[in-house]
């Protein structure tokens, strides 16, 4: 993957000069030109990762999947360089401090998978149990600089929280308005988000199962009580998120039922 921001930097200087400082609100990108260019790419992605299905439903040449999804993967590297530019310059943890030494982060034991099934294809889940649906993705309220990045699951404080499929842990920081959190890269190349939670038991750099548990719900950052924000990003940074449901739904994971 890509990460290297090709604009010049005074153009990045000149953007990033209309934005505020890095305020405790998780609720999506700055405002600012960068904000519309990432929109406009996130749309693009989304755009260009239903054409590679449609193609590979079809039974296209596999030329033509091949092009589509290089297209799908420049789209992104091109988000991924905007976005980490941007958040490096406005302190945000997971990009200047992923693995959140700086923050000392509240650790928990590592936890360990359950041992796999025999001949049994890794599954997908819900992130949490015993929850409840509350603010949805896009949603307008006055906790948010923005519309709603992702669902959050109401959920009391200490319930397990566990990787909805398997991946590898990217992020494990805190000290921002998400709290302690945990992001998640899967094999489809998609990130999860789980913030606000109370404990961290896993590692940056180690990989995670389906269910695997990846720490304890909480309250910290910017909440008003104990819940899982719950997010689905094409990158690691804010303003890459999609709607988490949707994506889950083609996971086979309905958690509104």
């Amino acid at each position: 993957m890509r990460r290297v921001f090709r604009a010049p930097l005074t153009l990045l200087l000149v953007a990033l000069a209309a934005f505020p400082a890095a305020a405790a609100t998780p609720a999506g990108p700055p405002a600012g030109p960068p904000a519309g260019r990432a929109a406009r790419d996130v749309r693009a992605h989304e755009e260009a990762r239903a054409r590679v299905e449609e193609l590979r439903e079809a039974d296209a040449p596999p030329g033509e999947v091949r092009d589509a999804e290089r297209h799908r993967e420049d789209v992104r590297s091109r988000l991924w360089d905007l976005l980490w530019a941007v958040e490096h310059a406005l302190g945000d943890p997971v990009a200047v401090d992923p693995a959140g030494r700086a923050g000392h982060c509240p650790l928990g034991p590592r936890s360990t998978p359950a041992a796999p099934v025999p001949g049994e294809a890794p599954s997908w889940t819900v992130p949490t149990t015993g929850y409840r649906l509350t603010a949805g993705y896009a949603e307008r309220g006055r906790r948010w600089k923005h519309r709603h990045t992702g669902q959050d699951f109401a959920v009391g404080s200490g319930t397990p929280v566990r990787a909805v499929g398997p991946g590898t842990v990217r992020v494990t920081t805190c000290g921002d308005g998400f709290g302690n959190q945990v992001l998640v890269r899967h094999r489809d190349g998609y990130f999860t988000q789980y913030a606000h939670l109370s404990r961290i038991d896993v590692r940056k750099g180690q990989k995670v199962r389906a269910g695997q548990l990846l720490g304890l719900s909480g309250a910290t950052g910017n909440v008003t009580g104990p819940h899982l924000h719950f997010e689905v990003r094409i990158t690691p940074y804010i303003g890459s998120a999609v709607p988490p449901l949707p994506w889950l739904a083609r996971k086979g994971v309905h958690p509104e039922q």
